[in-house]
């Protein structure tokens, strides 16, 4: 009799690594680094490869002194750059410089100035999402929180003045007639009134929605104002296969619909609440982090769906974007659904209840007869 072999995971191999989508993410983002540069200057691009370089460093320093390095310099170096590096922080340093604002608006004796964010925001932001949200954890794969999603949160509560205002460099500019700001109103709009907030606050749409889909006088963050750059990029994404493109749309529709609904059905809110603030951004790009959702079809609906509810609930109670809150506190009960909503393993298949035994009994009788 021949000896039985089995051969340890995966058995199905493929092409596609951790490398792999994480350089498709990146493609995917291209569009709103180049988005960025266009509507807010060049000084985006500055705070993007601030933050990415810090947040490459950050990992290859982390992995090198955890595996101390200073036995074997040179082979640990070799080790961590061409087999243990997978682009994953790159993609986080990437996505926390897009969620950032460009600048921010300070007011000193009734003067209102306006300044670019300083580079040090976007430095410290991305050590703390790389080296407490991820490394500490473990490192790719075993974050319980998405690393730049709970830096913003982070730089939000401690840089307020400075990350909470912004604007930007075509802030008083609309594409259609009539959506152009009032010189008075310009002030108050660099200050920190975003379309969003606008609208929460009082009701007021600034802008059309076609504006705030091209990402025309808008005034945001550096990478969700363009919606267009950011659809491209969940094209990309969903084509290549590298999220599922429902999952995205659940969340936006539930968003939406819950929009209009606390709106007392009113439908002319769910473009401005779809297409404002940092919906679009977070559903493709921090929503469906891998490590940070559901892993069955089933906790993945109902945690895209809790999102939407929380991200209009919470943005009509506060008047405020949210999103990034609202992804932080899903992410923290995302262990919850796993326990409760496992996925099925794979070739799972439901066994067959048995009958009572009184209709065995039965069957067994009509059959004597």
């Amino acid at each position: 009799m021949s000896e039985l072999l089995v051969s340890t995971s995966p058995h199905i191999r493929k092409k596609t690594s951790t490398r792999r989508i994480m350089i498709d993410v990146l493609i995917a983002l291209l569009p709103c680094v180049v988005a960025s540069v266009i509507f807010f200057g060049w000084y985006s691009l500055a705070i993007e490869a601030i933050s990415v370089a810090t947040a490459a460093a950050t990992e290859i320093i982390y992995a090198m002194i955890s595996k101390k390095c200073w036995k074997d310099f040179r082979g640990t170096l070799k080790y961590v750059l061409f087999h243990n590096f997978d682009f994953s922080s790159v993609v986080s340093g990437l996505i926390l410089a897009l969620i950032l604002p460009v600048g921010y608006a300070a007011t000193e004796g009734g003067i209102t100035s306006y300044h670019y964010l300083p580079w040090y925001i976007p430095f410290i932001g991305s050590i703390f999402a790389i080296a407490l949200c991820k490394m500490l954890f473990g490192g790719t794969g075993r974050n319980l929180v998405n690393p730049a999603d709970t830096a913003r949160v982070f730089l939000l509560l401690s840089f307020t003045a400075l990350v909470g205002s912004c604007w930007g460099t075509v802030a008083t500019f609309g594409l259609v007639k009539g959506t152009v700001f009032n010189v008075q109103d310009i002030d108050n709009v660099l200050s920190g009134a975003t379309p969003l907030t606008a609208m929460l606050g009082n009701g007021k749409m600034l802008l059309s929605p076609l504006d705030l889909f091209l990402g025309s006088g808008v005034d945001g963050m550096i990478g969700e104002t363009c919606k267009v750059a950011i659809l491209l990029g969940f094209a990309y994404l969903a084509i290549r296969k590298v999220i599922k493109w429902y999952f995205p749309l659940i969340y936006i529709a539930t968003a939406g619909l819950f929009a209009v609904a606390l709106e007392g059905f009113d439908f002319t809110f769910f473009l401005p609440s779809v297409l404002s603030g940092g919906l679009l951004f977070g559903a493709v790009f921090m929503a469906t982090d891998y490590s940070t959702s559901p892993k069955s079809t089933l906790a993945n609906i109902i945690y895209y769906v809790c999102l939407g509810l929380l991200n209009a609930g919470l943005r009509k109670a506060t008047g405020l974007e949210v999103t990034s809150f609202c992804i932080l506190l899903m992410n923290c009960l995302t262990p919850l659904l796993d326990r409760y909503i496992p996925r099925r393993p794979f070739g799972y298949v439901r066994p067959v209840k048995d009958k009572p035994k009184k209709e065995k009994a039965s069957a067994a009788q009509e059959g004597k007869a």
